[in-house]
């Protein structure tokens, strides 16, 4: 599924490979989502979705702190779509299969952030380096969980 026609402009992609199959990573993105954010900071951004609710294991409608899922298409593409007062804003996770128990993720970030606030934010969240870093981290961490499971 392409979500270029309906989403914020792209911002960046990050990839890494997980010695695991395509199901275990699918597994421990799933389990990853809840400790992205917490409801508290969410809430401070003024996030649409602030608190964690819907059915679990995630599904389309599923809401995390600050993000509530627009895809979950078993076990290669998760949406996660937000609003807050700064930025509308997508992650989608890709899970290529590059061998029986080797995975490549994927994390495409896209995000608009209107007006003056928007562009500070923007500049706070790119230009220090944070957005990367956040983003390195959630993958590093499905790399570990899909790893360690049998």
């Amino acid at each position: 599924m392409s979500h270029a026609d309906t989403s914020p402009p792209y911002l960046d992609e990050h990839a890494l490979t997980i010695e695991a199959s395509r199901e275990a990573v699918w597994r421990s993105l799933l389990a990853m989502p809840d400790s992205m954010i917490s409801a508290t900071f969410a809430r401070l951004l003024g996030c649409v979705d602030a608190e964690a609710s819907g059915p679990r294991p995630l599904t389309e409608g599923s809401v995390v702190p600050g993000f509530r899922v627009v895809t979950a298409d078993v076990p290669s593409e998760l949406a996660l779509a937000g609003r807050h007062h700064f930025s509308d804003y997508l992650l989608v996770f890709r899970l290529d299969e590059l061998a029986p128990d080797r995975t490549r993720i994927r994390a495409e970030s896209r995000a608009a952030f209107p007006g003056a606030r928007g562009a500070v934010y923007r500049m706070l969240l790119l230009g220090t380096g944070g957005h990367v870093l956040v983003t390195r981290r959630m993958l590093a961490a499905v790399k570990r969980s899909a790893e360690r499971r049998p």
